[in-house]
This record gives C-alpha cells, sequence and structure tokens, in this order.
C-alpha cells in the first residue's frame, strides 16, 4: 500500500465585509496550517483584511491570496467572460494589496489560490491558468520559500500542467466540504449546504490513506499523478465549519505523525 499523502488544513477566510461577517475566523484560525485570504473583488476589504492577517500572524498560520473576479453580489461564485491578459491584470490588483498588510506584519506569502467561479474556469482553461499561476513569479519578493510562491489548485487540470509549464510550486488541492461527479469535476456551488461530519471523516480517510476522491456516485477515483502532499479545505461559510475544520485537522495530525511527516 502506498504511504499516506502529507498533507496540510487550509481555509478561506477574511470574507466578510464592512460590518458583515461570513463564518467564524477566529474559531477556524486556531484549527487551521494555511489561510487564504479574500483579497476585496469577491469579499473582503481593506479593515477586515488587516484584521484577517493580523489574526493569522497570532495563529502562527501560513498566509495565501485568495483572489476572485470582481463579483462582491456574487461572491465571486458566477463565471465570467474574460481575456488572459484582463484576469491576469485583475490578480496582480487584488494580491498587492493583500501583499502591503502582510509587509505590514512582517509576514511572507505563502501561496495564492483562486476563488470560486475563477478557480473552475483556470483549470479548465490552460491559457487563464497560465496567466494566473505566471502571477506568482511576480511576488517572489515576497514569498515564504526560496522556490517562491506556490499555486494552490485541482491535481490533474490546468493549474497543475500551468504550474509544471512555468516552474511554479503546486499545493495539490482537495475539497472535504464539496461533492466531485463521477468524473471527478468537482462541483462549485453558490451557497454551500451542511455535510455530517461522519462523510468528511471517510472521504478524507479514503483521501490520505487509498490516494482516492470520492464522488458522489460512490465511485473512487485517483487523485491525480505526481500528487504526494496534497492540502485540505474547509470552507468558512459552510455551516458547521469550525467542526468540520476541527476533525479534519485531527485525523490530518494523526496521519502525519503514523506516517513519519512530523
Amino acid at each position: 500500500m502506498s504511504k499516506p499523502l502529507k498533507a496540510t488544513v487550509n481555509c478561506d477566510m477574511g470574507e466578510g465585509f464592512s460590518l458583515y461577517t461570513i463564518g467564524d475566523d477566529e474559531g477556524l484560525m486556531k484549527t487551521i496550517h494555511l489561510a487564504n485570504v479574500a483579497c476585496g473583488f469577491h469579499a473582503s476589504d481593506f479593515s477586515v483584511m488587516n484584521k484577517t492577517v493580523a489574526l493569522a500572524k497570532s495563529n502562527n498560520v501560513l498566509v495565501g491570496a485568495h483572489p476572485s473576479l470582481p463579483d462582491l453580489q456574487g461572491f465571486g461564485r458566477r463565471e465570467m467572460a474574460i481575456e488572459p491578459d484582463e484576469l491576469e491584470s485583475c490578480f496582480i490588483y487584488q494580491i498587492g494589496a493583500l501583499d502591503g498588510f502582510l509587509k505590514r506584519y512582517g509576514l511572507p506569502m505563502n501561496h495564492i489560490k483562486p476563488h470560486g467561479s475563477v478557480y473552475g474556469q483556470t483549470a479548465r482553461s490552460i491559457d487563464l491558468a497560465r496567466a494566473v499561476v505566471g502571477v506568482t513569479k511576480i511576488f517572489k519578493s515576497s514569498a515564504a520559500s526560496p522556490q517562491g510562491v506556490a499555486f494552490m489548485g485541482l491535481a490533474g487540470t490546468a493549474h497543475q500542467q500551468a504550474a509544471e509549464e512555468l516552474g511554479v510550486p503546486f499545493i495539490a488541492e482537495w475539497f472535504a466540504d464539496l461533492d466531485y461527479n463521477d468524473e471527478g469535476k468537482l462541483l462549485i456551488t453558490k451557497k454551500h449546504d451542511p455535510v455530517p461530519i461522519e462523510v468528511v471523516r471517510k472521504r478524507v480517510a479514503n483521501l490520505l490513506k487509498l490516494h482516492k476522491v470520492s464522488t458522489v456516485g460512490g465511485k473512487l477515483l485517483d487523485i491525480g499523478a505526481n500528487v504526494v502532499e496534497v492540502s485540505i479545505c474547509c470552507h468558512s461559510d459552510t455551516p458547521g465549519a469550525v467542526e468540520i475544520a476541527k476533525a479534519v485537522k485531527a485525523l490530518v495530525d494523526e496521519s502525519n505523525k503514523e506516517a513519519g511527516y512530523v
């Protein structure tokens, strides 16, 4: 049997706006390794971003940028026709804002992860993927690693292909609280439904121990070639997010320890 996948837990954070709050960021930040911080186009503003970066620092959580299509009304979960050069500029604009707050708190930039619909669009289109993956190189001086800012995305898609072509570190991501169809496609929803904890635990066990993705039809699909490490996402706006993240982190920490990763 293959060695268990090395894993981390990540969460999309700072997705409130003004006086409005989405998710329990303070509770979640204690249960994750990586925070994907919203950059203003689907959620967040300058005050929320500042608070979120400060919260990550106080919990020793690595920070990545979570840029979106410009769609506050739709929370970035509606697709948009956009050219690669436009999307590149869209990402540079947002990530530059986060980079300023990271510098304020003396933190590096760990990774970039697209949000919502643009995550799916860039997974399918190699031209869009190359545009956004290439943005990581612009922020290399802010990177947490000498290899540069990593790109987080779906294994076996244009995300991984573009990262390999451009020599950008790639973090394969899997979602604990979203479904995959029988072809392995992630089913991105505008509003996330509750997921029973036991279902999450079973999915995570299949992923870590078997390197398999559970589908809505009951199939187990390979996560992808050349994947030895994965980051598991728990969304802050999924009902019961803190409990889900705690359960996932407990499984991840146990698996990493048993495999000798820590």
